[in-house]
Formats: structure tokens, C-alpha cells, sequence
């Protein structure tokens, strides 16, 4: 994004120069906050911070919000594990719910955005293969700035969606001047990083799958990096812009093509956007109406697990066999007059699901069609210079195909037990109306000293899903894939349909005196349609906050220009999920939804309910050369949903209760420095620090059962085992957080402490559940500068996570089977003795064959890891080279370049899940991160 200055009047003010894209800027900075109402930046009450455009696009990903890792405080982001276009997970102070996604609201130009997960994103050990969500299609190009609203404050007046903060873009408008086109490339290599350490000099004995036999005479060539390829994501993008004084239009159209890293794996995306802005009967009206399509498809994503992955049997692949005999991995059987696979099961295993990682990739086919619509529109009337109205509409439709395709000879497991394949077809529609009315007052009295600010508004946001799917194995034509050609018994089909509608009033009144105190009131009521059968069938939240710039007030000394207290308390509730409105339910895992074959609804259901407030302090020194932001905050949030027991006679399958209360307390700090020196040196950086302590105060222990009437005891809540089984479980208990890993399995011991040893062997035992850790951080850091001389420019990026822990089933198996660089280790150590244990040794695969299977306990690893994540170099070719006809810039880019410190045999800031609060920080055959390399060419004409 291009430096550009605008000037905005508020009503009855002197108008404020915004300076944005440069070095410095002005104090008196406006910004968009909640509804894309604007607001000066000394009047907020709660933490806002903004990124420009120019940071997204600087160093580009398929998914943006990438991009934003390190760079903004209370933020945690982590890339999906799928790859190129992969879903993110952002979340803003902590995770609040124990049943609900955690991830942030995400708004365009002021209207909340329905963002839509394809593929499974819930992790899991079986999971099938990952997908994209609705924000990754948005173009970089266009995005304008963004503010990020991470505290309930901030986000009030969007309501229920809001409650865990919003990610708020603003897009480009049309400007007013000649024709202005510009064309930018972006394209980046990438290759695995992190990989497991492998050992390729010990190989198996004939019949046996792992790699425990002998050492080779001469070390085996295989290397799994060999399967992997050098990634591709290119990146081409087209603007344009035009206008006069009442009418401007801006258009662009943008393609992202990425191949990934396993074969036959890509991502591809096509925008195409249109956004006029006209301002007619004596510039009272201004009407803004914008249109995009996109096409989005993607092809055989894979996050981690056992299904549907190469990576098992690529890492556990036994080496003392030939891996060039399966890269052939599909053979002419003259019997069948197919093609089918080649894995002899006798010599390469079928655990873990196995199968040939080069048929996995290439007959194993997922892919993901979808086509989006987006239409916008708002007219605003200037009904004097101090009052004006708008009202917005905004359609946002989704169509989504979903194949399935598993070829003859794949594993029965996969094919509902078919010889001839498998065939799933899937049709998601989703449709989205958001509509609202405002009503603004903005007014000054008593001289300017006495300011006024008004909202009032109305909004409907309107949202159906509608999901079918047919699915079976194949029944008489081997690998024609069509409905007609599925085995009725094996098939299953249905449908799963909802939809929801709020219906919402809001207020906002900010006060200000003397252009120093601003005190603001915010309220709004929403009628929430999952709510339309309960006892409470509305709720409001309220926000209040006071903020004062010291510096307005009193005479600081000359070194310090700018100084602001800041103080909010906010509630904000959020309607329960769909499924819970229903007593009866039950979980359907092909389809990885919820099924309601039953008519009885719960009346007594509560908003989940959070409650914060937030203190703050924005300073500048120096002639605004250095700021320093601070923010320390609390939430707490009532009324978490808990499955109780219901007595036989209700015939119900659960029961729930509200109660419980999980509270976030942390801090938010940034501290910048910016400056120019002889007007041709630039110099600018900024550390961010991120603090989040995360406690249950209550769960449901002593809340009465509403079936029985009787006391619950529940000393603590299972969320399930990460991995696979032997993984630490996470479990929570009251004074304790919402990571809490637990594990009960350890070698065998003595009174004493001893380890058992008989026979040359050891052997596990079962102890009580004992707390190992949280995969929680600590804080983040992030420090990011930029160095200018004339027209060449340096950026970087390095950030830091620091506390928790992961663990990695990954490195167990690598073990177990003795493919790990440790396990050869082990065997060369101490003269082939083994692994010693109290005075003696045990035999490595015996000692590693066993503690595989306690995987929590000796396979959790901290999670602090420091990183250089981002660095670009640029260049603005002077424009006299070209008849000052046209702008061009050139520069190389590099992401994820430099691990500085991790001692976990993974990234830990991959995730298997975006939406799964609770299966974090677990590898279980998880695809690897990326290095990425590359260079981005500007041209403006």
C-alpha cells in the first residue's frame, strides 16, 4: 500500500491531518473502530491497534492473517498445519469457552463477516483432511488498514459474535484522480523445515516392519525429505483506480496459485472486486456499492492424524528395504484390469492405517470447489453538517462442492469395506444477509470545549446453512466415481440444515471536555433465534469507559509530547452453540456434525456471559520519536456449558447446566521508536509483549443437577487425549487452566525410585493422574524495524513464545519403530549394551517399545521457541528510468528463515486444529512448516 494523506472533519472540529504509511503521525489520529464508526484515538477508552495495508503485502500468504504473527500484542496466531490457504487460529486474550470456538470476529468495512470452515479443523488422530475458512479468500491488495479490537470493550456494540475480539478490515476506496493502475507479483519457494532427525543405518530383519534388525554394511540413501517438493505460491494482482471530486471507482482482480510440499497438493484462488463510491444531490447523499466473486479450489490438504496422510508410512518406512520399489506405487493386475496399489502389507505393515504415501497423495484424492459472492451497498445522507444517517446491506453467498475420491484397492477401512472404491460427494450452501441503520450525531458546544458524539442503530444479520452429502463404496464399475455407481448398503446420505438470526438495537454516547476527558457509554440488546424457545430469549450488554489525556490537562516536560489514561469495563454475552438448544442429540463422526432426532428443547439456556475490564496507558516522547502502549486487563466468563448425567427415567441422553466461571488476566505492551535522519536514512521498531494467565474459578462442582436435584461432585472436566492413546490428557480443574495436561503412565519403579528391570526388560505401570504442565504460553514477544536509505528498504520480524508445553507422538512412533536418529544412537552407545537404567542396561527396542506408550510422559517438550520470521529487502528503481512514467519496486522476501531456539522436534506454533480450543500442541504425523524464499515486483502506472 501506497503513503497517502487524507483529511477527515468531524462536526464542528478543525479538520485532523492523517499522515498513514509513513514515519510519523499526527496525535490527533482518527481511527475506525467498532460499526466502521470513527473515532479520534486520544477519545478511546479500550486498546485499538492498527496495521497497514503495506504489512500484509510486504511479504504475502496465501492466507493474510499469516502475516500477523508477532507484529500486534494479545493476539495468538497459529498457521494451520494444511498448508498453503489452511485455516488460521487467532485468538485475542485467552480462551474463554469450554465448549465454544475461541477464534476472533472477523468485520469488513463495519460488517461482521460469516466466516465458514471447509474440511475438518478439529484435529484428532482419525481426522479426515483439513480445509480453508471464508477470510482466507479475502485479497491482501485490497485491504486498506486493519484494527484490531482484542478487548470486549472495544467490540461491544458488534455484540455476541464479538466476544472474543475482532480482527476489523478496512478496504480501498476509489481515489480522486487520473487513471492509476497497478501490478504486483508476489512468488515464494518453499521448502520442509524441522523435520524428525532419521537414522538410515540400521535396517529391518525379513518379515519385520520396523527397523530393529542389523546394522547395514553400507547406510541406506533413503531420506523422506526426498518425498517432499519445493512448494509454489505465486501471487499476481491487478488494481486499478480512477475518480473525480463526486465519484470514484476502484477495481482489482488478483490469482493465487500454490503447489504444496507433498505431491500432488495445491491451492488456488481467483478475486475479482468492483467498489464505486458517488456522492450527488448536493453531496448530501453518498452511495458506496461493491461486488466480489471469488473461486476458491483446493486439492488433497493434510493436517495430521492416520487418515488420509503419507507421512506414517513415509517415516516409519522400514530401512532396510528399497523405497524406489514403491514409488511405482500402483501395478497392472491382469486379474482385476485395474490398477492397484503396491504396499506388500507382509513387508511394510499395515498399522497406523499404512498404506503407499505415493497412492495416499495421488488415488486418495480430496478436493474443494467453491464459489463466493459478495454484494455490498450503504447510503449515507448528510442531513446537516453535524447528523447523518446510513444504512448498509451486505450478501454474502458460498457454494461449496466437496469430492471424495478413493481408488480400487485402497484400504478397506477407508471405502465402507468396497474392492472397487469409494465416493463421497458433498453441497454446502451458505447464505449470510447483514443489514443495519445508524444513526450518527456528532456535535460541538461551549466553544469547542464541550463535544458530542451519538449512534444509534439497528441490525439484522441473517445466516443458513444448508450441508448434503451422499457417500458409500462403490459397487460394479471400479474407480467410476458417480452416485449411481454407489453400493446401496454400504451408502449413507443426509442432510443437515439451520438457520439463525439475531435481531439487534445498540447506543453509543461519547462525551468529551476540553479535548482531554471523553467518558463513553455503549449498549445493545440482541434477539438471538437460538434463544427463541428459553426463558431468556434477549440480553443486553452494556460497556462503559473514561479516558484523559494528562498532556491536554497540565504542562508536561519537553521530552514527553503525549500522554493518556485510559480505564473500561465491558459485559458481552454470546448465545450457546445450535446443537445445545435440544436435550437429545448424538454425534455423527462421517460427517462430523451433530444429529437433533429429538423435539424436546432446553428452556432454561443462558447466554455465555463475559464480563472485563481494562485499564491503560498510551504515552509519546521525544516528538512523538517513541511510544509506549500499556494495558492491563480481566475477563471473566459465567455461564460455561456443562453435559451432566440424566436419571433413566427422563429418557433424555444429557442433561446440561450453566455455571462455571474461567478468567483471563493479562498485559499489552508496545514500545516503538521512529525517526529520520539527513532525509535519507529511516529507522523504525517496535517490541510487543503479550501476557496471558489463564484460571478456572468454578466448573459445575456442587451445581445441582436439574434432573435429579442432586449435587454434582465433579473434581475435574476430561477434554480428551492428545494424540494417540498413552498422550497426555487435558484436564481441568478448578484453580487450574484450560491446558492443564495430565499423565499416568510411567516405567515401572520401585519403593526406592528404582526403575523395574527383569529379565533385560522394563514394562509400564499405571499411577494416578499427575500434572505435568499447561500447553499454555507464558508471554509472546515480538520485534519487528525497518531500515530505510533513500529508495532501499530492510524489514524484519522475530518473534518468541515462551512457557508450555507440546507433545509429540510423532518422535514416539519414530522410536518404537527405530527410525529416529536417537534410537540409532542408543544402540551405538555404551558398545551395543542399550540404554542404561539404574546399574545395568535394558535392550534399546525393548526400553523404546515401552515408553512409546507413555508418550505424556516422555514425549512432552517445551514449547518456547525464538524465531526470525520474517526479513525483505526492497527497492524503488528511480522513476526517471521510465520517462517518470511508472513506479517500480523490486525486492526479496524470506518467512520462517531462522529457528534460534526450540527444543521440541517440531514447530510448536503449528496446530492441528483452528477451531478445537483443547487439541493444541500435539504432532501426530503433522505436516511440517515451511521455509519460504522469495522475491515481489511493484509496477505503477
Amino acid at each position: 500500500m501506497h503513503s497517502f494523506s487524507q483529511t477527515i472533519t468531524l462536526a464542528n472540529a478543525q479538520p485532523l491531518k492523517i499522515s498513514m504509511g509513513e514515519d510519523t503521525k499526527v496525535l490527533d489520529e482518527v481511527v475506525v473502530t467498532a460499526l466502521g464508526i470513527k473515532r479520534e484515538q486520544k477519545a478511546l477508552s479500550y486498546n485499538v491497534q492498527q496495521v497497514k495495508g503495506d504489512e500484509l503485502t510486504t511479504i504475502k500468504d496465501a492466507n493474510f492473517m499469516n502475516s500477523l504473527a508477532g507484529k500486534v500484542a494479545g493476539v495468538q496466531i497459529n498457521s494451520s498445519a494444511a498448508g498453503a490457504g489452511g485455516a488460521v487460529r487467532v485468538i485475542m486474550r485467552g480462551t474463554k469457552s469450554l465448549v465454544k470456538d475461541d477464534n476472533a470476529l472477523y468485520v469488513i468495512d463495519g460488517v461482521p463477516m460469516f466466516n465458514v470452515n471447509s474440511g475438518a479443523e478439529s484435529g484428532g488422530t482419525m481426522t479426515t483432511p483439513p480445509g480453508t475458512n471464508s477470510v482466507a479468500d479475502i485479497n491482501p491488495e485490497d485491504i486498506e488498514s486493519m484494527s484490531l479490537l482484542t478487548g470486549p470493550s472495544a467490540a461491544a456494540l458488534y455484540g455476541s459474535s464479538a466476544a472474543n475480539g475482532v480482527v476489523l478490515i478496512t478496504t480501498k476506496k476509489g481515489v480522486t484522480g487520473k487513471v492509476k493502475v497497478t501490478y504486483s507479483n508476489s512468488t515464494t519457494f518453499s521448502t520442509p523445515t524441522f523435520l524428525p532427525k532419521f537414522q538410515n543405518t540400521y535396517g529391518n530383519t525379513s518379515g519385520d516392519s520396523q527397523s530393529w534388525g542389523k546394522k547395514l554394511e553400507t547406510p541406506t540413501s533413503y531420506d523422506p525429505a526426498d518425498f517432499f517438493n519445493t512448494g509454489v505460491n505465486e501471487i499476481n494482482s491487478f488494481t486499478f483506480t480512477t475518480g473525480t471530486e463526486n465519484n470514484q471507482t476502484y477495481a482489482s482482480a488478483a490469482t493465487t496459485n500454490s503447489t504444496g510440499i507433498l505431491p500432488n497438493n495445491s491451492y488456488n484462488r481467483y478475486n475479482f472486486s468492483i467498489r464505486n463510491t458517488a456522492k450527488f444531490w448536493r453531496n448530501k447523499l453518498t452511495l458506496d456499492v461493491g461486488a466480489q466473486y471469488i473461486i476458491q479450489n483446493n486439492k488433497n490438504m493434510v493436517g495430521n492424524g492416520e487418515y488420509y496422510n503419507p507421512l506414517p508410512s513415509l517415516y516409519l518406512f522400514p530401512r532396510g528395504e528399497n523405497f524406489e520399489e514403491i514409488q511405482m506405487y500402483e501395478r497392472y493386475d491382469e486379474a482385476r484390469n485395474i490398477m492397484v496399489q503396491y504396499w506388500p502389507d507382509n513387508i511394510f505393515g499395515t498399522s497406523l492405517n499404512m498404506q503407499n504415501p505415493y497412492w495416499i497423495m495421488n488415488r486418495m484424492n480430496n478436493t474443494s470447489n467453491k464459489r463466493r459472492y459478495i454484494f455490498n451497498t450503504s447510503l449515507k445522507w448528510d442531513i446537516t453538517s453535524w447528523i447523518n444517517i446510513i444504512g448498509r446491506v451486505k450478501v454474502d453467498n458460498q457454494d461449496m462442492d466437496v469430492y471424495r475420491k478413493l481408488y480400487a484397492s485402497t484400504n478397506a477401512t477407508f471405502t465402507e469395506g468396497s474392492s472397487k472404491g469409494f465416493y463421497r460427494h458433498e453441497k454446502q450452501n451458505n447464505r449470510n444477509i447483514y443489514a443495519d441503520a445508524i444513526a450518527n450525531i456528532s456535535k460541538n458546544f461551549l466553544e469547542d470545549k464541550l463535544s458530542l458524539n451519538v449512534n444509534l442503530g439497528t441490525s439484522l444479520n441473517d445466516t443458513r446453512t444448508d450441508v448434503l452429502y451422499y457417500s458409500g463404496g462403490l459397487k460394479t464399475l471400479p474407480n467410476f466415481f458417480h452416485i449411481g455407481n454407489i453400493a446401496i448398503p454400504s451408502s449413507k446420505r443426509g442432510e443437515t440444515a439451520w438457520h439463525e438470526q439475531v435481531q439487534s438495537v445498540f447506543a453509543s454516547a461519547e462525551v468529551g471536555w476540553n479535548h482531554s476527558i471523553y467518558l463513553t457509554v455503549t449498549g445493545r440488546n440482541d434477539w438471538d433465534s437460538r434463544l427463541a424457545r428459553t426463558s431468556k430469549t434477549s440480553f443486553f450488554y452494556p460497556s462503559v469507559g473514561l479516558s484523559a489525556v494528562i498532556s491536554e490537562m497540565v504542562k508536561m516536560p519537553e521530552f514527553i509530547s503525549y500522554v493518556k489514561v485510559r480505564g473500561s469495563w465491558a459485559e458481552v454475552g454470546s448465545a450457546p452453540e445450535r446443537f445445545l438448544t435440544l436435550k437429545q442429540y448424538s454425534y455423527d463422526d462421517q460427517r462430523d456434525t451433530y444429529v437433533y432426532p429429538s423435539s424436546h428443547y432446553n428452556t432454561d439456556l443462558k447466554p455465555e456471559n463475559t464480563k472485563s475490564w481494562e485499564v491503560g496507558l498510551n504515552t509519546k516522547f521525544l516528538k512523538n520519536k517513541i511510544n509506549l502502549d500499556f494495558t492491563w486487563y480481566r475477563s471473566n466468563t459465567y455461564n460455561q456449558t456443562f453435559y451432566v448425567e440424566a436419571s433413566a427415567s427422563s429418557g433424555y441422553k444429557n442433561n446440561l447446566i450453566q455455571t462455571g466461571n474461567i478468567q483471563n488476566e493479562g498485559i499489552e505492551m508496545a514500545l516503538g521508536y521512529s525517526d529520520t535522519y539527513n532525509k535519507d536514512w529511516r529507522f523504525s521498531t517496535n517490541f510487543t509483549y503479550t501476557m496471558n494467565k489463564n484460571k478456572i474459578k468454578r466448573l459445575a462442582n456442587g451445581a445441582l443437577n436439574p434432573d435429579t436435584g442432586e449435587p454434582i461432585k465433579m473434581d475435574y472436566l476430561s477434554k480428551g487425549t492428545l494424540g494417540a492413546g498413552g498422550g497426555p490428557t487435558i484436564r481441568l480443574s478448578e484453580g487450574g487452566t484450560m491446558g492443564d495436561l495430565y499423565t499416568n503412565q510411567r516405567l515401572r519403579q520401585s519403593p526406592n525410585g528404582y526403575i523395574w528391570v527383569e529379565s533385560d526388560e522394563v514394562a509400564l505401570e499405571t499411577t494416578e493422574y499427575k500434572k505435568i504442565g499447561t500447553i499454555l504460553p507464558k508471554f509472546h514477544l515480538g520485534w519487528t524495524g525497518s531500515i530505510g536509505w533513500k529508495d532501499l528498504n530492510l524489514t524484519f520480524a522475530f518473534t518468541g513464545r515462551f512457557g508450555g508445553l507440546v507433545v509429540s507422538d510423532t518422535q514416539a512412533y519414530l522410536d518404537k519403530y527405530g527410525v529416529s536418529e536417537e534410537s540409532a544412537k542408543a544402540r551405538d552407545r555404551n558398545d551395543g549394551k542399550g540404554i542404561p537404567v539404574n546399574s545395568g542396561y535394558v535392550s534399546a527396542r525393548n526400553y523404546y517399545d515401552q515408553i512409546s506408550n507413555a508418550i505424556g510422559t516422555y514425549y512432552t517438550y517445551s514449547a518456547t521457541n525464538i524465531r526470525l520470521s520474517e526479513l525483505s529487502l526492497s527497492y524503488n528503481l528511480p522513476k526517471q528510468w521510465f520517462n517518470n512514467r511508472v513506479g517500480m519496486t523490486v525486492g526479496f522476501t524470506g518467512k520462517n528463515l531462522w529457528m534460534i531456539y526450540c527444543k521440541a522436534p517440531f514447530d510448536p506454533e503449528n496446530t492441528a486444529s483452528t477451531s478445537n480450543t483443547f487439541y493444541q500442541g500435539v504432532d501426530y504425523f503433522m505436516q511440517p512448516n515451511t521455509r519460504n524464499l522469495g522475491f515481489n515486483v511493484k509496477l505503477s502506472f
